[in-house]
């Protein structure tokens, strides 16, 4: 749950409104978990100062896997829906039975509730893309997000060579897929899907530029794609145009995402902060594959 603060308090003070019918003991517990974040900082300092704007993401009941070592970030959880911090480099998921997000989470999850939980796929991030993810825990669950998933907003943040032209814009193209998986625009056509993209110029470095991108639609590839359309690939996506000299992770991450609570509809927002090293681009390879 994420709330903007609009006075001076203190975190327990605030906690304490939230949950009128909790025990104290209860309240320091959540701190003590470390689930309470302020403005994307993990805080367990019950006396901290919140002042006017602070943007504060709480749940009473962190849920199993926000307790396991997952070896990424637990965002947010409850008894439905589970949302991390993907790392780049990891797949989603697989079907070869190799290392994803969703074989990982699944393994803690069924140890940790003795085979009585498990996650489903709600939607996807490409391997080479970092940032919020959200699975589901149950069919249910998962069938009730993408029934509303128009209501969904997801933002990224891509760092790509050049200047757009535009310190704005959208991109609209349909997408095909080539015998080599790979994708590509085309004008409408019966055997592409319809993709819309929207970005916004949030600051230029050197001949680099950080933008903030917005999808109206879920495409395999879609950023990608299309920001390489505009001559602006992402930095490090040798499959779409992208310089060779150095190998390079991918500067694409989701760093924020709103959707409708499958079972009580009120929007839940969950934000990632930029990785670190995003905009550093150093003359070397990277150690990313």
């Amino acid at each position: 749950m994420k709330t903007t603060i609009n006075k001076s308090l203190t975190l327990l003070e605030f906690l304490i409104e939230q949950y009128p019918d909790s025990p104290r003991t209860r309240i320091k517990k959540l701190l003590q978990s470390g689930s309470v974040r302020v403005n994307n900082k993990s805080i367990t300092l019950h006396s901290y100062t919140l002042k006017p704007g602070d943007a504060v993401d709480f749940s009473l009941r962190p849920g199993i896997a926000t307790k396991a070592n997952l070896p990424f970030p637990v965002l947010y959880e409850d008894q439905y829906v589970i949302v991390i911090d993907k790392p780049a480099g990891i797949a989603t998921s697989s079907i070869d039975g190799s290392t994803s997000v969703q074989w990982i989470i699944s393994e803690y999850l069924k140890n940790l509730s003795k085979g009585n939980s498990r996650t489903y796929v709600v939607h996807r991030l490409d391997k080479e893309v970092s940032g919020v993810l959200i699975l589901a825990k149950s069919e249910i669950a998962m069938d009730a997000i993408k029934e509303k998933w128009e209501e969904t907003e997801k933002h990224y943040l891509a760092f790509v060579e050049g200047i757009p032209e535009d310190s704005e814009g959208t991109i609209k193209s349909w997408l095909i897929e080539d015998n080599a998986m790979k994708m590509h625009s085309v004008s409408e056509t019966s055997n592409g899907k319809l993709a819309i993209t929207h970005y916004k110029i949030i600051r230029i470095v050197n001949n680099n530029t950080l933008l903030d991108v917005k999808t109206e639609t879920g495409r395999k590839n879609q950023i990608r794609v299309h920001l390489s359309d505009i001559g602006c690939p992402i930095v490090g996506d040798r499959k779409y145009g992208a310089a060779t000299d150095f190998i390079r992770r991918v500067r694409l991450h989701a760093c924020s995402i709103s959707f409708p609570h499958p079972v009580t509809g009120k929007m839940i927002t969950v934000e990632s902060p930029m990785p670190n090293g995003f905009l550093s681009l150093k003359a070397k390879d990277e150690k990313y594959k």
